[in-house]
């Protein structure tokens, strides 16, 4: 891995850059002390990973991350900020850390990013995804709302609601979601409190990651809403195949397996072949890496990228691949792999998700408008 630090003393430490440095005999480390400094380095030379300052003090921090997307598309962009990132930095930089930077979370961003190459080693997928002039940003909600709950398991209804009444927006498209068929049984859910009190948060967290994905205004060519009904569909069926300890990542996972196609120039592996470019990536592989920039679970990206043929996975039980490769083709109405349920030896469940499923449509169809 060759690891780019850019910017001053105040927010990137020397004894910070030393560490990582230190941590992985693989790890090739630079520093830049500005802009003009770190495009010369990675003109001369690719770059795996370039972890950018607040400010810099020759160019804006988006004209640099712009530069480094021309010259370097293949490479991981990470954007260091004390406070809300500026509109163009979010659209440029993969992934966020906060002021002070802490070490663990530093070492953990690079490691992850380094685990996500391993696993999809695709050279031309890196290059395409970094290409791309809109990329849909992090979530920024829901990552504030996970680490909030990582850090502090008190955390209550009160608190959650009011940290997603932050964003308006989000909190409005999380209402309408909370009403659906999926998760409003009949009743009325009117305040985001009452929503987190009967949904819980791991359900509300799921919802809010729903309301910003689909929100993304990457692509205009999609049927945003008949995507989100088949991922919130896919999500509900996930997290009831998989044991408690599992379900919140297998539902995560199948509410996002289809985010690849939020992508342009992607693939899209459910359409006929002759409908699709030929040498463009699909989309479950492209959204895995996406993911992986943001810095979701690895047992997430490796289940949306390997959700058609859960062979791949990593496991050879039927574990969160598995449930969303079974989720994903019954809301799509897709073939299910029996043979990997067989081997797997899940396959006497299949009558009852498959009930499950036509239950869960039946609701939404029946639903209003």
């Amino acid at each position: 891995m060759r690891i780019l630090f850019v910017g001053g003393e105040d927010s990137l430490p020397s004894d910070l850059v030393s560490l990582v440095s230190e941590m992985d005999d693989g790890w090739h480390v630079q520093r830049a002390a500005d802009g003009s400094a770190a495009t010369a380095l990675i003109t001369d030379a690719p770059q795996d990973v370039v972890v950018v300052a607040p400010t810099l003090p020759d160019m804006p921090v988006a004209t640099l991350l712009g530069q480094i997307r021309t010259l370097r598309p293949e490479t991981s962009r990470i954007a260091v900020f004390g406070g809300q990132p500026p509109a163009r930095v979010l659209s440029l930089a993969h992934r966020f850390l906060p002021l002070p930077v802490g070490e663990a979370q530093l070492l953990e961003a690079i490691g992850s990013l380094e685990e996500l190459r391993e696993l999809l080693d695709n050279p031309d997928l890196r290059e395409r995804i970094g290409k791309i002039e809109r990329l849909p940003s992090p979530p920024q909600t829901y990552l504030a709302l996970a680490h909030a709950l990582e850090s502090d398991e008190d955390s209550n209804a009160n608190d959650v609601a009011q940290l997603i009444a932050g964003d308006p927006a989000i909190a409005a498209k999380v209402l309408q979601l909370c009403n659906s068929a999926y998760f409003s049984a009949g009743r009325t859910i009117t305040d985001l409190r009452s929503a987190v009190t009967r949904l819980g948060m791991a359900t509300m967290r799921d919802l809010v990651l729903a309301s910003e994905v689909f929100a993304s205004p990457a692509r205009s060519d999609l049927d945003r809403p008949a995507m989100q009904q088949r991922a919130l569909l896919a999500s509900q069926l996930a997290r009831r195949m998989l044991p408690e300890s599992s379900a919140e990542l297998g539902a995560t996972a199948a509410l996002l397996a289809d985010i690849g196609l939020l992508l342009p120039g992607v693939r899209d592996e459910r359409a006929p072949a002759e409908t699709q470019p030929e040498d463009a990536p699909g989309h479950t592989e492209a959204g895995a890496y996406l993911l992986g920039l943001w810095g979701l679970p690895m047992p997430i990206i490796e289940a949306v990228a390997f959700q058609r043929d859960p062979v791949r996975a990593g496991t050879r039980s039927f574990w969160i691949t598995g449930a969303v490769h079974v989720a994903t083709a019954l809301a799509s109405g897709e073939d299910v792999r029996e043979d990997y349920l067989q081997r797997t030896g899940v396959i006497d469940k299949l009558p009852g998700w498959r009930a499950h499923a036509d239950r869960l449509q039946g609701l939404a169809d029946a639903q209003p408008a």
